[in-house]
């Protein structure tokens, strides 16, 4: 018989085997087209990602430099354009300590300067007028002191009752148009640029300490003229520069925080990891506001510093405080609203922290519906509908946080926290209602184990 080749089992797996390996050489090849494919659509997608990553960035830096000069552009326009706000703002400097004895101080150097004691001998007769004129001689220094003193505490008793506080915020409500004139450097009014200075008038104050004076017995005092002295509200060796700066920033005063918050968002949004992205640009924002905050601070020691001496210091740092304050809480409250969102956009990922801190608030909520359940309580109708729309319920609460934010007057740091613990005690609210539901509806769905036969 002729040698066909190998027979039995042998020759079948040989034959067997043949093909299996061509299938194997197949898909090694497969594998590795596809890889060298993954390989290059990677490739591709670094450079795509590293520009995207760069755009990205550079749009947070430029919305991070831009948010603190949108933030002093805004209080800048908001204090010129408003005038119940500007009011609100210089109303309690006519009851700061230091302002009051700056103005007493002026006024009472207005005072004396048309005060001649010798004028004091008008009223005696004329037989005691020599001696009164050799005693004034003797006197002296000493006499010209007392009459500063009563002068003094007159000015004093002026600026310390409700009629200069009258004066200052009626004054100021009717010369707010001026003071945007003398910002701008336009127009001669009771508020002027004069000399690097910005200037109140204390004329009807010298005018009501006259009167107090007279009636006081010093009938002299009604001989003195007009008097308009000048109270030095800011004063700046670069006043024009001031000006100048203060136009731009009237006109950015809106424009310029929206601008920056958008140039924020599109670097979120461009960037590949969003929810990191957000976390970093929040805490940046807040940073960039937090170095505003500092920036105000070692200002108002170079201000301070800066003015010659015979501005009062105590007084100039009054005004300064006062007219930074709303600045100054707008800060504290960017702060506060960086670091607020940070928190939320961490606590929403998916890394291992934040997943522990969700597991701790869901734990808790689950030990207060077990309480509840063992109670007898129970969620009625309530509870499927919040389970069903639980998502839709909670963006709801949140539009409803930020549009309380939006429309809050003037928002603070404890108003943004406010707000934010509200939102947080609403959504455990849904999150009790929902998840109570569902353990209530499991037993009533859940398969019956049949009985051991």
């Amino acid at each position: 018989m002729p040698n066909n080749g190998p027979t039995g089992p042998d020759a079948g797996a040989e034959h067997a085997g043949a093909p299996g390996a061509d299938d194997a050489h197949a898909g090694v090849e497969q594998l590795r087209t596809r890889v060298a494919a993954l390989e290059a659509d990677l490739a591709s997608r670094v450079p795509r990602h590293r520009w995207r990553s760069f755009f990205a960035a550079l749009l947070i830096v430029i919305g991070c430099v831009f948010a603190p000069l949108g933030a002093v552009a805004a209080w800048t326009a908001d204090e010129v354009g408003n005038t119940d706000r500007y009011v609100d703002t210089v109303a309690p400097l006519a009851s700061d300590p230091d302002i009051q004895a700056a103005a007493a101080n002026r006024v009472t150097n207005a005072v004396m300067e048309h005060i001649d004691l010798a004028t004091l001998l008008e009223g005696a007769a004329p037989a005691d007028r020599p001696l009164l004129q050799k005693a004034l001689g003797r006197l002296g220094d000493a006499l010209e002191n007392a009459v500063r003193s009563f002068v003094h505490d007159k000015a004093q008793d002026i600026v310390a009752s409700d009629t200069f506080k009258k004066i200052w915020i009626d004054a100021n409500r009717r010369i707010h148009a001026a003071v945007d004139k003398a910002l701008t450097g336009s127009a001669d009014s009771a508020v002027k640029i004069n000399n690097d200075s910005v200037t109140v008038d204390l004329g009807p104050v010298v005018d009501q300490v006259k009167q107090r004076l007279v009636a006081e017995g010093m009938t002299v005092a009604g001989k003195i003229p007009e008097v308009h002295t000048d109270f030095t509200v800011l004063r700046s060796d670069n006043i024009g520069k001031v000006k100048t700066g203060f136009q731009v920033l009237e006109v950015a005063g809106f424009w310029l925080p929206v601008i920056a918050v958008v140039l924020i968002a599109a670097g979120v949004l461009l960037s590949v990891h969003r929810r990191r992205t957000l976390v970093i640009s929040a805490l940046a924002f807040a940073f960039a506001m937090l170095i505003l905050g500092l920036g105000l601070s070692v200002f108002r020691v170079v201000y301070l510093n800066a003015l010659p001496d015979n501005v009062s210091q105590p007084a100039a740092g009054a005004v300064y405080d006062t007219l930074t304050r709303y600045l100054r809480t707008t800060v504290r409250m960017t702060v506060v609203l960086g670091v607020v969102i940070a928190l939320a956009a961490w606590l929403s990922g998916h890394g291992r922290r934040a997943t522990f801190v969700r597991q701790l608030w869901n734990a808790g909520i689950g030990a207060v519906r077990s309480t509840a359940d063992r109670a007898g309580l129970r969620t009625g109708p309530v509870g499927p509908f919040v389970n069903r729309y639980r998502a839709w319920i909670t963006w709801v609460l949140v539009a409803a946080a930020v549009l309380t934010y939006f429309l809050w007057s003037y928002p603070t740091g404890w108003v943004v926290v406010g707000i934010a613990l509200v939102l947080l005690l609403a959504l455990a609210v849904v999150e009790f209602l929902a998840e109570g539901e569902a353990e209530e509806s499991t037993p009533e769905v859940a398969p019956q184990e049949s009985p051991p036969r």
